[in-house]
């Protein structure tokens, strides 16, 4: 059956197919579907750690705050 999914076929050292497997049978799911929900697991570490980067770049990059009276004056709230 067609699908729209892609495929990687890849090779794993025998430690690390054994641990994906652990993990699959301890959860229940297929093989494939445990290294699935890795890989996109580690992708979103991946991608925390630049977005932490980004926030801890603009953290240095902060000037000093601004007073609420100040924000309100310049807002015109009263």
């Amino acid at each position: 059956m067609p699908t729209a999914l892609r495929r990687i076929s890849m090779v794993v050292d025998r430690p690390t197919y054994d641990a994906i497997a652990m993990l699959a049978k301890k959860d229940v799911v297929l093989l494939s579907q445990k290294a699935r929900d890795l890989l996109l697991e580690a992708l979103e570490f991946i991608e925390d750690a630049g977005l932490e980067a980004i926030v801890e770049r603009r953290l240095k990059s902060v000037r000093k705050s601004i007073p609420l009276a100040e924000v309100k004056r310049r807002f015109g709230v009263k």
